[in-house]
């Protein structure tokens, strides 16, 4: 594999691009549905060029090449930022791989192009004819509808060097290059080709390129300089004129506590940018000057904001030891610095906008007068090119006019709204990774993520769709396959799902548990009152020990697979915790009934009040099967020291609020300690009781790391409670809570900033202190029973659950200690799967079948929720396992290529790399959610032999199309040679994808 991009001829892109829209309604992958149609016939003005739109991409992995450029023009761009150009170019430029980190606020290690100087040139100007082309064939404008702006840096004298200016002169006037000859003349000989685009549209085509240039200066560039290149292009080549500003401008002090109101706080600042980079009042003095000279050249000068943000790597980000931060952590400052200049030149300043614009802001932005808006990171997430679509939609009711000036008090409130805004604010996206265990498949990858982080692995797009088109039966029909407590889990399941959901990255996750809820409130009460009682199909039995969701669940699983099951718990009712330990005001006693009636109703045997002391001798007598789910409800380790018994454990103090009420007495002051559900529900039960004035939560780290639900801890503040963070908890005594204060550190294994104390002490009135931090299991109980037990004190167990004694199985909480409901339902899947196995017994956990409308899944791609719309819940669901193409949707170059595949493959979309126009940015394996990389483990086309000669990838290279030979690395990496129809050890899946490959997509071959 290399990372070095093979170029696609003109000739090529031009006989390409038809062929594919023909045949497949795109081009380069973007959908036709997708393309942008200004239909109101409104423009902007810019540099007195008209424009359909004021949006386009930044100077960056989306304008390097002239696909990519296309592809930004079909769905909406107007103003192309060509990727940046510097005398160090081609191979002496060393870009550490992979150099893109778009998980969430972006991250790079690139700075221009890493084409040659002159390979960018060509590459401009074949998109500059292709956009002229298309923008006739496809109807797009009469008229040149769009304009391209070059970047160059980083300091004058590259920029006067001969490579440097011959570019700029080239892109000043093209005509007399070879590119362009050669575009012209292969446009002339293939006029046939086309309905709309004729000679004399070929003949109007500008030989301009560009009227306009934005200045990229490095970190560290003196003000002189930049004022320098500035009057250079504005004197000499007679150039609008942009100059690109750093956040730095801003200051660090100011940068840190942004980024930390806004919960980036991990995110590690280099102070010697902030000393060594334009200062701000230097930047505002050499802005006067230049406009001053400006205007007597009748031209403008302009700021760029803003330049991404350096910060150090220190979480392996991306390799190396400093990166650009862009995207939505970069919104807050972007914005704040432009309305400080903005303010500085009383409106009058041409800004052209790029600092974590993308849909929810991009309007906004412009209502304020600035234009134009690019983007970079927006684009490289899931969606890729389509979300343009849906801004330029967006800003059409801005266009129809000219710079006007820009409204500085509007600007200003934006900028003060950005702190607050909840799309940009880190806690939006909490989630680390979506990524998930699951080995990537070469073939066949499609998968719905939230699935496959669902602990039941849910079949959730099935019964989301269901639910969306209000067949609740059927839907409740499909949960109820996996979930034994789909009333319970559909309250207060954690749902694992959402953090796996692919609309986490488009904007917030499905809300799939409410969905849940839905079909569990329309259907259940009928679905539970058909249920007839399975047969009982074999002689054994089965005693489940606890009447939790672990117990219950394994009961269930059972009794309607036609095993007889007996479960026996010590209280006087079933459901364990959720029953006896969670407050009402979190689910209701209704809740919790319709899931114990559908299992009594499945024929599951309960018996109440039993003796805990089990003895599993007597009960091998009496039963065959053993499972043990008595939970964990002792009292975990008290972190304080010198207690004073006013700590009491959190679930005990929960039962008894229960019991009584909520009629306990705990004082005036009652401090939790803790910062999970536990937490939150213990908190908010002692705010409820009589007496309590003041309830707070003492936690070690940041609201922002708290495990609890963030629903959860909303809650609790919106009630009254006091969230104490960066406290650890030390002593109390005579009703104070002596606390170290704490600072946070690096991250840690769990992905957390871990906690480090500073040696300070604060005292907190405390009448109550109750320790929310987790309980233990009853380890001496197992070990009574002869049950070996780990290090850790819990039970040694096999996949299966299955302990050192035959036939006997332990599951929930008191297998590992607490976890959640959800999980203690997959324990219980495991060990009724397992029984029935060992009873020859088949199970009903079956797959049901999607019937998805391939039309609407493509146009739900690239589209964002917009706050303002009544758009239902469940379509807003991408249905994953149908199509996925994630690594298709965020590959700038088009690396990754849907082909639809006839033969012996499970799904007929499958996804081809084209090492060709790979880079190795690696953002498809950021966004895939398999442990894999796509433009690694995904079957490869090469181009040439040497390419594939150098590569590990998979894959294939075609020696003679027109005879079917090719050269095979096939799933074992053995390289043979190939001719279609030949018997070989090729699979007959890699035989399907070289098959389809030629007789579909040999233009991409």
């Amino acid at each position: 594999m290399s990372d070095k991009m093979r170029l696609i001829p003109f000739e090529k892109m031009l006989t390409w691009i038809p062929k594919e829209l023909e045949t497949k309604g795109s081009i380069f992958g973007v959908n036709k549905d997708k393309f942008y149609y200004n239909e109101t016939g409104k423009t902007i003005t810019l540099f007195n060029e008209k424009l359909t739109s004021p949006i386009g991409p930044a100077a960056g992995p989306n304008s390097q090449l002239a696909q990519n450029i296309v592809c930004a023009y079909l769905t909406g761009s107007r103003f192309i930022e060509l990727k940046t150009v510097q005398v160090i170019d081609g191979e002496d430029i060393t870009v550490a791989k992979p150099c893109i980190n778009a998980q969430d606020e972006g991250y790079n290690v690139e700075w221009s192009t890493e084409l040659k100087v002159s390979e960018a040139f060509d590459e401009y100007v074949k998109a500059w004819f292709l956009l002229h082309v298309l923008m006739k064939e496809l109807k797009f404008s009469s008229e040149r509808d769009f304009m391209f702006n070059m970047s160059v840096g980083y300091n004058l004298s590259g920029i006067k060097s001969a490579k440097i200016d011959t570019y700029i002169e080239g892109m000043r006037d093209a005509s007399s290059t070879k590119i362009w000859k050669e575009c012209e003349e292969t446009l002339l000989s293939h006029m046939d080709m086309f309905s709309e685009f004729k000679k004399q549209d070929l003949d109007k085509i500008s030989h301009t390129i560009c009227r306009s240039i934005t200045i990229s200066t490095m970190h560290g560039c003196p003000a002189s300089d930049i004022e320098g290149i500035a009057t250079y292009f504005l004197k000499e080549k007679g150039l609008y004129t942009y100059i690109k500003m750093n956040p730095t401008l801003l200051g660090e002090k100011f940068v840190r506590e942004t980024l930390n109101t806004m919960g980036y706080d991990y995110i590690s600042l280099n102070g010697e940018h902030f000393t060594n980079d334009l200062q701000y009042l230097d930047g505002v003095n050499m802005l006067r000057r230049l406009k001053t000279l400006a205007k007597k050249l009748n031209l403008e000068i302009g700021v760029k904001l803003t330049n991404t943000l350096p910060a150090k790597i220190t979480n392996n980000e991306l390799p190396g030891e400093e990166m650009y931060m862009s995207g939505r952590a970069l919104y807050a400052l972007s914005i704040s610095l432009a309305s400080k200049l903005a303010r500085e030149f009383d409106g009058d300043l041409q800004i052209s906008y790029s600092g974590g614009a993308d849909f929810f802001n991009v309007d906004k932005i412009l209502a304020t007068g600035i234009n134009p808006i690019t983007f970079a990171t927006s684009i490289l997430k899931p969606g890729g090119y389509a979300r343009i679509t849906q801004m330029a939609k967006k800003v059409e009711k801005y266009l129809d006019n000219e710079f006007s000036g820009i409204d500085i008090k509007m600007l200003e409130n934006l900028a003060k709204q950005a702190l607050t805004d909840k799309h940009y604010r880190k806690e939006l996206r909490l989630v680390r990774s979506r990524k998930l265990d699951s080995k990537f498949p070469i073939y066949d990858c499609a998968i719905a993520p939230c699935s496959i982080g669902c602990p039941i692995n849910q079949q959730i797009p099935q019964y989301v769709a269901l639910v969306g088109e209000k067949k609740y039966d059927e839907a409740f029909s499909v949960i109820a396959i996996d979930n034994a407590l789909p009333a319970i889990t559909g309250t207060i399941c954690n749902h694992d799902c959402q953090t796996k959901c692919t609309r986490i990255d488009y904007d917030e996750s499905v809300s799939i548990r409410e969905l849940k809820k839905i079909a569990v409130l329309n259907a259940q009460d009928k679905f539970t009152e058909n249920i007839k009682p399975s047969d009982i199909r074999t002689g054994k039995k089965v005693v489940v020990i606890g009447a939790g969701p672990a117990g219950i669940s394994t009961a269930i699983f059972l009794r309607r697979n036609g095993v007889d099951v007996t479960v026996k718990d010590k209280r006087r009712s079933a459901l364990g915790i959720v029953a006896h330990v969670i407050p009402g005001f979190r689910i209701s006693p209704e809740m919790i009934k319709k899931d114990f009636e559908m299992a009594k109703k499945q024929g599951v045997k309960f018996e109440f009040c039993v003796d805990e002391n089990f003895s599993l001798d007597k009960l091998k007598k009496e039963y065959d099967y053993v499972v043990l789910a008595t939970g964990a409800w002792k009292p975990g380790r008290n972190p304080l020291s010198d207690s004073d018994n006013k700590a009491i454990d959190a679930l005990s103090f929960l039962e008894e609020y229960n019991n009584q009420k909520g009629n306990v007495s705990l004082g005036k002051n009652v401090c939790v300690i803790g910062g999970g559900d536990v937490a939150m529900d213990t908190v908010r039960a002692a705010k409820k009781t009589t007496g309590v004035e003041k309830a707070s939560i003492i936690y070690r780290r940041t609201k922002q790391y708290m495990p609890a639900e963030k629903v959860e801890i909303e809650l609790a503040i919106s009630e009254g409670v006091l969230l104490r963070e960066l406290l650890s908890p030390i002593s109390i005594k005579d009703g104070l809570l002596s606390c170290e204060k704490m600072i946070l550190g690096d991250m840690d294994n769990s992905g957390r900033r871990a906690p480090v104390g500073t040696g300070e002490i604060i005292m907190i009135d405390a009448d109550t202190v109750i320790i929310a931090t987790g309980d233990n299991i009853d380890s001496d109980l197992l070990r009574k029973n002869k049950i070996e037990l780990n290090i850790k004190k819990f039970a040694i167990v096999k996949e299966t659950l299955e302990t050192n004694i035959v036939d006997v199985y332990v599951v929930g909480d008191l297998r590992k200690g607490p976890a959640t409901i959800v999980k203690a339902i997959a324990d219980a899947k495991i060990v009724a799967k397992d029984i029935l196995i060992k009873e020859g017994l088949s199970s009903d956990f079956r797959m049901v079948n999607s019937c998805v409308d391939e039309k609407m899944l493509y146009n739900k791609k690239g589209i964002l929720k917009d706050p303002k719309s009544d758009e239902k819940e469940a379509k807003r669901c991408l249905s994953c396992n149908s199509i996925c193409e994630l690594c298709v949707d965020v590959c700038p170059n088009r690396a990754n290529v849907v082909v639809k595949v006839e033969g012996d493959l499970v799904s007929t979309h499958q996804i081809i790399h084209l090492d060709a126009l790979c880079n190795e940015c690696g953002n498809c394996a950021i966004f895939c959610p398999h442990d894999g990389k796509p433009y690694r483990d995904k079957v490869t086309v090469f181009l040439s032999k040497e390419d594939f000669d150098t590569s590990e990838n998979k894959g294939f290279f075609i020696e003679d199309i027109e005879k079917g030979i090719c050269l095979v690395r096939n799933e074992e990496d053995n390289i043979i040679s190939y001719t279609l129809g030949q018997d070989t050890a090729i699979s007959k899946e890699m035989v399907s994808m070289i098959q389809t490959s030629i007789n579909n997509y040999d233009y991409i071959l």
